[in-house]
Parts: C-alpha cells; sequence; structure tokens
C-alpha cells in the first residue's frame, strides 16, 4: 500500500466516525501529513461541531501545515453555508498538496473547491478509493441532489423467499416483522445471531426506518437503533397505518418520545388526540386509489424533514408496495439456508409489478451461515429525477 492511500485510508476511518453525528451533512474525515510523512493534524466532521473536517484538521496541524499535503474522502466546500469556505482555508494555512477520494455530489460545489484550490496553484490528485468514498456519503448524494433520501429495503428471508412461517388465523399476510427484528409472537428467528447484530448496524447508519401497522400488530418491535453508538438524533421510527389502527399498548407507542411519526390517510379526531397525547407525532398522507399509502408523498415529505436515508423492514404488503412505486433505491436482503415452504409469508405481496427490476450491481456478505446481498435498483448519483 502506497503512503497516499495510507493516508487516505485514514481518512476514510475518521470520516465514518461521523455515521450517526453528521446528517444531514456529509460524512467527511481529513488528515495534515507534513513533508517527513508524519500526521500533524486529523479531523472528523460532525453536525453539531459547525467545523468541517478538514479546517479541525488544519487548526490541529497549525504553522505545520505550511508546505504540508491535505488527505480526505470529499472535495472541500467552496461556498457559504454555515460555515465559511473550507477552501479558503485550506489556502490560508498554505497547503501544497491535496489528494481526495471524490467531487462533492452538491451542485454548489461540485468541482468548484478543486478549481479554486489548482487556480492557487494547490497540486490536486482526485479518486483515490473512489468507490468507497461514494458509497460512505451515497444517501447525502441522493438527498442533496434531489431532495429525498436513500431508500433501503431490507428484508431477511428463507431461499425459497418466505419472511415468515405459515400465517397463523387472524393475521394479516406479510404483516410480520421480517426475521432480524425479532419476535414477541413466539415464532422462530430465520436468520442467525450474526445477521441480527448487523441489522443494528444498519439502522445506525438510516436517519429513519419504516414498517407498516400489521407488522406493528402482529410482532410489536421496537424498530430501534440498539447498538448503543451516540447518534445526533434518534432513529425516527415511521409507521404506515391508514386507519390509525396502531395498538396504544404497542411498545413503538410505549417508547415514543418525540421519534415516531404514524402517516394515515382517515382517523377520527379522538383516536388522533389519544395517539398525540401519547408523544406520537401524526401525519396525514394521499391514499392511493386502492387506499393504501402514497410512497412517493411520503419518500418526498421526508425528504422536507431533512431525512437522508429511510431503510425500510416491512411486511410482504409493505414490500410490494415500496418495490412497485419505484422509490427505492437499494436493498439488502438477508438468506438463511432454510426452506419453508407452501403456506409460508413470502418476501412480496399484493402488488403487480408489471415488469422485472434488475439489480445494478451487487455484492454478497456473509453473516454465519446466512448471507445477504446488497444491491442497487438505481444509482444515488445519478442526476435525473
Amino acid at each position: 500500500m502506497t503512503t497516499d492511500e495510507q493516508h487516505i485510508r485514514r481518512a476514510l476511518h475518521l470520516a465514518r466516525a461521523g455515521i450517526g453525528l453528521v446528517s444531514p451533512n456529509p460524512a467527511v474525515g481529513a488528515v495534515v501529513v507534513d513533508s517527513s510523512g508524519r500526521e500533524v493534524g486529523a479531523g472528523t466532521h460532525t453536525y453539531d461541531n459547525l467545523k468541517h473536517a478538514e479546517v479541525l484538521a488544519l487548526e490541529q496541524a497549525g504553522a505545520a501545515a505550511r508546505g504540508a499535503t491535505l488527505y480526505l474522502n470529499l472535495e472541500p466546500c467552496s461556498h457559504q453555508g454555515r460555515t465559511g469556505p473550507c477552501v479558503d482555508a485550506v489556502l490560508a494555512a498554505g497547503i501544497a498538496r491535496v489528494v481526495c477520494s471524490m467531487q462533492d455530489p452538491n451542485p454548489r460545489v461540485a468541482g468548484q473547491g478543486f478549481a479554486k484550490l489548482r487556480a492557487a496553484g494547490i497540486k490536486v490528485d482526485l479518486g483515490l478509493f473512489e468507490a468507497e468514498a461514494r458509497k460512505l456519503n451515497e444517501s447525502f448524494a441522493k438527498y442533496i441532489q434531489k431532495g429525498k433520501p436513500l431508500v433501503t429495503l431490507k428484508s431477511a428471508m428463507t431461499l425459497d423467499g418466505k419472511i415468515a412461517d405459515a400465517t397463523k388465523p387472524g393475521d394479516e399476510p406479510g404483516a410480520r416483522t421480517p426475521a432480524t427484528e425479532g419476535s414477541h409472537s413466539g415464532y422462530h428467528w430465520i436468520t442467525g445471531e450474526v445477521a441480527r447484530e448487523h441489522v443494528q448496524q444498519l439502522r445506525h447508519q438510516h436517519d429513519a426506518i419504516l414498517a407498516g401497522v400489521g407488522t406493528v400488530m402482529a410482532d410489536d418491535p421496537l424498530l430501534t437503533d440498539r447498538t448503543g453508538q451516540p447518534r445526533r438524533r434518534k432513529l425516527l421510527r415511521v409507521i404506515l397505518d391508514s386507519y390509525l389502527r396502531i395498538p396504544p399498548d404497542s411498545r413503538v407507542v410505549q417508547t415514543a418520545d418525540n421519534d415516531v411519526l404514524v402517516m394515515y390517510s382517515t382517523a377520527d379526531e379522538q383516536t388522533r388526540k389519544a395517539l398525540e397525547e401519547k408523544g406520537i407525532r401524526l401525519q396525514a398522507i394521499a391514499a392511493t386509489a386502492d387506499g393504501r399509502p402514497d410512497f412517493p408523498a411520503i419518500v418526498q415529505s421526508l425528504g422536507e424533514q431533512q431525512i437522508t436515508s429511510l431503510l425500510i423492514e416491512g411486511g410482504s404488503l409493505v414490500n410490494g408496495a415500496a418495490l412497485a412505486s419505484g422509490e427505492v433505491d437499494k436493498v439488502f436482503l438477508y438468506y438463511a439456508p432454510k426452506i419453508f415452504g407452501e403456506g409460508a409469508v413470502p418476501f412480496i405481496a399484493g402488488e403487480r409489478h408489471g415488469r422485472t427490476q434488475c439489480l445494478q450491481r451487487f455484492v454478497l456478505h456473509r453473516f454465519g451461515e446466512d448471507f445477504a446481498v446488497e444491491g442497487y435498483l438505481r444509482d444515488p448519483y445519478a442526476k435525473e429525477v
């Protein structure tokens, strides 16, 4: 591994420390290395600390920044936001060279920072570990370009595509929580402990999680981030509940602390008031012609609330509606080496898509005896809507 690669990897490591603390800003890490190869400054951006990663690293380096190299995973900003342009701080510090993984997807920056550095005589090298850097900030890219969160559909299933065992009388088909959440209804786990622990990491990376009311009624999940890692704001728990059927004694309602948003279409005033008194946030949302929640409207609304990433953990009906809406950007599907057979709940139900949806690219992950497919239905960096 070259010296540049080592320092860029260090910058990426620092950037990842901002996960959960940086949204709706991008995750950025910066390292200042003097001419002798010694690290003299480092910084990680977090939203509540107004100073950006490169400014923190430069301040730590002090006079040692003059003639040094600045390594970072994302282009320095060149516009006035909550803070001044980072490019100006780089110029003032006397940095001689900048090594960066990728251009900023923010249309207000998009290469202008690099142009200003080069115009001042600073050497700029671009593209080292670009793929890793792009993945790290894919939700920011989608949000900053389109004003909507990156939408990931997550589910756990058997090899024959079933997310729960045979439906019990009275259950809503496909409504049970995917097997990586947990069960308070006596159902068996599908995936193992390693996969279930990874689900918590996945939740930690997101601003919001979404499930249908059928899942809440059937399995009483918490839908929380239980990694124990710090977050700037709580994971927003979004429940789709067209007629406000959510049980007042459900764990989601009982643990609400301004972090539960129930989206509904029709409800009486008494029910609404009772839920609001329990600390539930309510939002009326348009319904489709068949009475189901309008996914495009839901995603747009969450974007307006500065939600940059949404994780869907629904049952068959929610999965089908989400995929049919065209709003899903990527999938993370866990598979266990099991077969449930006839009568079990399928991954998708209730929707006719009319076309095959193919992953643009995918990778496989191994979690103990289980594996997962992570792939994209569309590019988060694509500029077209």
